[in-house]
């Protein structure tokens, strides 16, 4: 084994990452938060351009252990021509497969490769916005959160969605439509749901969602250009899983990414009619996911027609301001551990230990946000759509 990827596999080396990341996320959530108080009620245009580059300092730092660290690289298929034209300069709508433990870590990639990445907004669960660093960073970029209770959710998607189509800049907004990620036994609950309706039966992905889909419309069109229909995958076969503990590890992955960007204007106005278009894109998303499953391409067996196959060039920045925030934070953190378990106090040694048991806890706490739960609610979150 090489130096490099025995100290890629250093629970040293990962120690550091994890203190460079959450102190400097703790730095730009406080300069967030202070531009919240002070600037956000004068100017919103200023606050939120500001905003865009401390989101993308920080968002660029997972985006670094991915692209940089450990090697993972995209595959695109995308229409060129449209890919030149749109991609990065318009509002979109973003609708994903959410299979992986890391399909939000490769739409991250894609957005800073097309220098959106500041910019990145998702539906989340309310609860996320009260994790340190992530979270927080969340809050203050205005994402969506939302309670999971449909009276109090309405309101919340046509606020937030008014707030973020005035948005200076292009602004993507993330849902994943089948609400949860998919496991074997959310798939058995959600087909027997999708049956109990009739609905289509899906083989790869949960039935989708619709309410919150529905919802957003109103307030989508005539801000949001499109929607980017987006399909990921990754090879079953490799020997190297998609998940954030292998990235951190610097083993790597290749995704495949297959976007479409449909026209808003194309999207049915009426409520039961946009239910029934987004069911009709999760159907062919599925002949996506079959076709790539059974043979390692999106086209062969699903009828969709191939469009351009290409990469985008990873860019420097993130590597840049990565390495920059780990000579911020890890030469005086670093100095002042090392003085606590030198000092020949038993008290500051022990605080040294406890600090640095602490980012290991937070490092696996980040992680642990991306992991497949073991447990599922899918079927009673679903009897309400």
């Amino acid at each position: 084994m090489s130096f490099a990827k025995a100290f890629k596999r250093n629970t040293v080396a990962h120690l550091m990452f994890a203190i460079t990341f959450f102190i400097s996320g703790l730095m730009i959530n406080f300069i967030q938060c202070l531009l919240w108080i002070t600037l956000r009620p004068l100017s919103k245009y200023l606050y939120r351009k500001i905003n865009y580059y401390l989101c993308y300092s920080f968002y660029s730092e997972l985006v670094f252990m991915a692209e940089w660290w450990s090697g993972t690289d995209l595959i695109i298929y995308i229409d060129k021509e449209e890919f030149e034209k749109y991609y990065g300069h318009e509002h979109g709508y973003l609708l994903m497969n959410h299979t992986y433990e890391i399909d939000w870590l490769m739409g991250w990639i894609f957005c800073e490769r097309i220098k959106n990445l500041g910019n990145c907004k998702a539906y989340a669960k309310k609860s996320i916005q009260y994790v340190p660093t992530l979270g927080w960073a969340f809050k203050f970029a205005e994402d969506i959160f939302l309670e999971r209770n449909w009276d109090k959710d309405k309101d919340i998607i046509g606020r937030q969605i008014t707030e973020l189509g005035d948005y200076p800049d292009s602004m993507w907004l993330l849902l994943y439509a089948e609400g949860t990620r998919f496991t074997k036994k959310k798939h058995e609950v959600s087909e027997k749901f999708a049956k109990e309706k009739g609905l289509p039966v899906l083989k790869h992905h949960l039935t989708p969602r619709t309410k919150g889909f529905t919802a957003s419309l109103p307030f989508l069109k005539g801000k949001v250009n499109a929607i980017y229909d987006i399909q990921l995958g990754f090879d079953g076969k490799a020997s190297v899983k998609p998940t954030m503990t292998n990235l951190l590890r610097g083993e790597k992955c290749e995704a495949h990414l297959y976007i479409k960007r449909i026209p808003m204007s194309d999207v049915p106005d009426e409520e039961k009619e946009a239910a029934a278009w987004l069911h009709k894109r999760y159907q062919e998303k599925d002949k996506l996911a079959d076709s790539f499953i059974n043979t390692g391409d999106f086209f062969i067996q699903s009828g969709v027609p191939r469009p351009d196959t290409f990469r985008v060039k990873r860019r420097y920045y993130s590597m840049l301001n990565t390495i920059l925030w780990a000579v911020i934070v890890l030469v005086p953190m670093l100095y002042y551990l090392v003085s606590l378990l030198l000092s020949g106090s038993t008290y500051y040694f022990s605080a040294g230990i406890f600090i640095i048991f602490l980012f290991y806890i937070l490092m696996n706490q980040i992680i642990g946000m991306s992991e497949i739960s073991k447990s599922s609610s899918y079927g009673e979150a679903n009897k309400a759509n």
